[in-house]
């Protein structure tokens, strides 16, 4: 699992799930500033319910900086989980 910041983008690599998350989002914490405007899935391998919520924590670190955030190469199953659980328009996913 890693996280790289290439200007405004960051790029997820490796699994997305409840043992890497906490790890994940305190790098995130650390790279999201104002100037960060994607966040980019095409490395993770594989995500569960956990990766959902750091989408959406990571969309509500944007939102108090008054940024927003997009998301880009959302993995089918990761979509299916924020279908699932009712948070597309929160993740304009």
């Amino acid at each position: 699992m890693s996280v790289t910041r290439t200007n405004d983008v960051v790029l997820l690599e490796g699994a997305v799930t409840m043992e890497t998350v906490p790890a994940l989002l305190a790098e995130l914490r650390s790279l999201c500033d104002a100037n960060v405007r994607t966040l980019d899935f095409a490395g993770a391998t594989e995500v569960d319910s956990a990766a959902v919520a750091l989408a959406l924590e990571v969309r509500r670190m944007r939102a108090a900086d008054s940024g927003s955030l997009a998301f880009r190469n959302l993995p089918d199953a990761l979509r299916k989980l924020i279908a699932l659980y009712g948070v597309e328009e929160h993740l304009g996913a």
